[in-house]
């Protein structure tokens, strides 16, 4: 496809370099907006040019905006690990996705670009047992996941026959990530990684798809896609981090009730299918079954941390 301009929004964090790279290797122009000097430096280090704003400044994000064909928001302030549990700290990711994507949605429409992809995720599907998850399965909305659905709404509303929206559901993030690192820091300790049934089904994407499937995304036509490799057993996954820090087993919780409403989304079993985004723009995970080798990026930081 030829190139086109993209603004990046969420463009420091997991997900966001991850893209920025797959875009600039693959010849588009990235513009990515920062609130800091740090961030600054981080795209460019990554090949885009760096952009002071904010997604909850509107002004900024029309300045931002201006001749983009295309603005990919992956704006999130996901807790890591414990902090999870605590009181209040699901509230800035929220305020980001629900304040923030109706900002980048009227910025987007004001500036006239085209095309809007928005992350989400599977989590918002209603536990389906063994049963296959395509994009038509129903959701249930609970309260950590509500703010994600408002967001896929707004990028609904901004869809017409002149603007393009595609919204990414992906699955749980694997890799070289903060909480892949808990996670296998959690199993050496001999405490519980995952949560629900262990033969329940969990929808997992690898870092190393994240950047293509938002390249591909640039030519998909509007609608809703899941994202992800084969789902994988949730003991497996947990066996999985046990290997890699070498211990006999990691612990998995059957319930999640103790932890509050906020982590129940991810006690699901959802046997997700990704097959219409890849029929739709040629995406295939390269990262297409879980195994133990994806921990391995994560593993290695964790080593040298320690050292």
């Amino acid at each position: 496809m030829a190139a086109v301009r993209c603004v990046l929004l969420g463009g420091t964090g997991v997900i966001g370099r991850s893209a920025v790279r797959a875009l600039v290797d693959a010849g588009h122009e990235v513009v990515v907006l920062v609130r800091t000097r740090d961030g600054a430096d981080c795209a460019a280090s990554l090949g885009a040019v760096a952009q002071l704003g904010d997604v909850l400044d509107p002004t900024s994000l029309v300045e931002a905006m201006a001749e983009a064909d295309a603005v990919v928001n992956l704006v999130s302030s996901v807790p890591v690990g414990r902090t999870a549990w605590m009181p209040g700290a699901w509230r800035r990711d929220d305020r980001l996705r629900e304040t923030g994507t109706a900002n980048v949605v009227e910025a987007a429409r004001h500036a006239g670009v085209r095309r809007l992809v928005q992350a989400s995720s599977s989590a918002l599907y209603a536990d389906r047992g063994d049963e296959w998850v395509t994009e038509s399965s129903a959701v249930e909305v609970a309260a950590v996941t509500e703010p994600t659905a408002v967001a896929e709404s707004l990028v609904q509303g901004y869809t017409c026959g002149s603007r393009t929206g595609v919204v990414l559901r992906l699955g749980r993030v694997v890799g070289d990530d903060p909480q892949t690192r808990h996670l296998l820091q959690a199993a050496a300790a001999r405490r519980p990684v995952g949560t629900g049934d262990p033969q329940g089904w969990i929808h997992l994407v690898h870092t190393d798809d994240l950047g293509p499937a938002v390249v591909a995304a640039l030519h998909a036509p509007s609608g809703v896609y899941n994202v992800g490799a084969s789902p994988v057993r949730r003991q497996d996954l947990v066996d999985g981090y046990a290997t890699v820090v070498g211990v006999d087993a990691a612990p998995v919780r059957r319930t999640g009730r103790l932890l509050g409403a906020h982590l129940e989304p991810y006690t699901r079993s959802l046997r997700v299918c990704s097959d219409h985004f890849s029929a739709q723009t040629g995406w295939r995970a390269t990262r297409a079954h879980f195994e133990a080798s994806w921990l391995g990026d994560a593993a290695r930081q964790l080593s040298h941390a320690a050292v």
